[in-house]
């Protein structure tokens, strides 16, 4: 209490000696219930052992705000190969910082050993940031090298009671996030900080403390340096932090949004994109409050859906035809994110199923309904369907029909796609019939040529799903193709498979 009293009366932010304020149970609040066993067990394991161990960062601040954490990390002076004895299941891992991952069952926990603050050894690359340390060193060394007050907290399952070395209680208190130390320096060290404080100021509603805001802007080039990886996973990190908007929004506040997701300012700029990225990520964060799931692929399908509509739409002005252009515009956004986002193989191939899904779901005739159905992305690209219809870009008739032909039965089903077969809807224009094809009436053309009513053109050939020609084709060209081969077996032509007419000749 002196101490704090002193710090208020001089000013001073953060701690002025290498001693913490202690907390016991009666002061801080926390709820032992919420503690994870499995942390318990690891801290426990390493004390009996001989050394110091503590749950530490995001786990202590999100007790203390009575919030459940979602990871425990453990923070110990043991060094990685002294965790690794202990536990049956534990693996190092890291370059930039070597730490422990100690699995029970799926449950994973981070153990990291304590961190020294003698930084002048360690290799750097031009601009300052640290590219390896491995210097072991005292708690408060530790908590000295954490990047906010609030996540530099330390807490002992065994005694209940918190190590507070940065006034992180004090600031918790006044929802206030202030970094450790010079922000300039230690956002050279380390440029996604500079993400983590919008990530934690966005999902916390805490205010940033002046100090710690102040050089963000002029300083938001240096994250260009930090290798793609660590990018893509704190933009993931804040994508499905819960408050999936109000990151984004203090991105484009604080002037990181530029090479991160280019053009999403043109794009909240625009009607139709504010409501539709709008709508995709209060969704998801409606999912993650939940507790359900979400995928990445969508959520990075729903942000850059408008670049990628804008170019598919130049491709096909230009000349191109649909599909060939989708694939072209969804190439094009790609390549230019991957860049600078390290977009994985499989969420990327998520993505581009989930556009490609879109023009499908125009062609409700015939077999294509029940065929996209069986496509294992189905559900992903039908929510993606429905946030376009919500957003207006496209006619709510079309989501209505197919939430209906989801939800519905066999019988449904297949009434619905008659009455879209009988009455012309959601069938594309048809190229004219080719020379000498016999013209059937329109009832043996509903009955019998429910496949041929799938596009013959080339703008509807599908990268993944497009039937066969010989499939989609049947008819009047097939009944050909048996009129000939006896003709042709007649005149001695063989009627093996190397002699047999291939579709594409049909």
């Amino acid at each position: 209490m002196i101490k704090k009293f002193i710090r208020k009366i001089l000013g001073v932010k953060g701690r002025t000696t290498n001693e913490p304020d202690v907390l016991g149970p009666d002061q801080h609040g926390i709820d032992p219930k919420m503690v994870s066993s499995n942390a318990v067990r690891v801290t426990s394991t390493l004390q009996e052992a001989g050394f110091e161990a503590f749950v530490v960062g995001g786990a202590v601040r999100d007790l203390l705000l009575g919030v459940k954490p979602k990871d425990f990390d453990i923070a110990t002076n043991a060094t990685p190969e002294q965790v690794k004895r202990l536990f049956r299941r534990a693996f190092i891992i890291g370059r930039r910082f070597q730490i422990v991952h100690v699995m029970f069952g799926q449950d994973l926990l981070e153990v990291t050993t304590f961190r020294g603050t003698t930084l002048d050894n360690a290799p750097k690359d031009e601009h300052g940031r640290v590219l390896r340390d491995n210097t072991f060193g005292t708690q408060a060394e530790d908590a000295e090298r954490r990047d906010f007050t609030i996540n530099a907290m330390y807490y002992n399952p065994a005694t209940q009671q918190v190590l507070d070395y940065h006034g992180g209680i004090g600031d918790i208190r006044a929802k206030t996030l202030r970094i450790i130390g010079q922000p300039e320096a230690r956002y050279r060290e380390d440029p996604v900080r500079m993400l983590r404080v919008v990530r934690f100021a966005a999902k916390l509603k805490f205010g940033i403390e002046p100090t710690t805001a102040a050089p963000i802007k002029v300083m938001a080039p240096l994250i260009n340096n930090v290798p793609a990886a660590r990018v893509f996973d704190e933009m993931l990190k804040l994508l499905m932090s819960g408050q999936a908007l109000a990151c984004l929004q203090q991105l484009r506040k604080e002037g990181l949004h530029h090479g991160l997701l280019p053009l999403l300012d043109v794009v909240l700029e625009q009607p139709l994109g504010i409501k539709f990225v709008t709508l995709a990520l209060d969704a998801t964060d409606r999912r993650i409050m939940a507790g359900k799931t979400v995928s990445p692929g969508f959520l990075f399908a729903s942000l850059l859906w408008h670049q990628v509509l804008e170019k598919w739409n130049a491709y096909q002005a230009a000349g191109e035809f649909p599909i060939p252009a989708l694939h072209l515009a969804a190439d094009e956004v790609l390549e230019s994110q991957t860049e600078k986002l390290a977009l994985q193989r499989k969420i990327g191939s998520d993505m581009r199923d989930i556009w490609a899904m879109q023009p499908r779901f125009e062609r409700r005739n015939g077999k294509n309904p029940y065929k996209l159905l069986e496509h294992l992305r189905f559900r992903a690209g039908y929510d993606f369907l429905l946030l376009r219809c919500e957003s207006g870009e496209i006619d709510k008739e079309l989501g209505d029909w197919w939430s209906a032909f989801y939800e519905g039965d066999e019988i449904i089903r297949a009434e619905m796609v008659s009455a879209i077969g009988s009455g012309g809807g959601g069938a594309k224009r048809k190229r004219p019939p080719r020379r000498g094809q016999r013209h059937k009436d329109d009832a043996e053309t509903a009955e019998a040529g429910s496949d041929e009513a799938q596009d013959d053109t080339h703008d509807d050939d599908d990268f993944d799903s497009a039937p066969a020609e010989g499939e989609a084709r049947e008819g009047a060209p097939a009944k050909r193709r048996r009129r000939r081969g006896p003709r042709r077996n007649r005149r001695g032509g063989g009627g093996g498979e190397g002699s047999a007419p291939s579709s594409d000749g049909a």
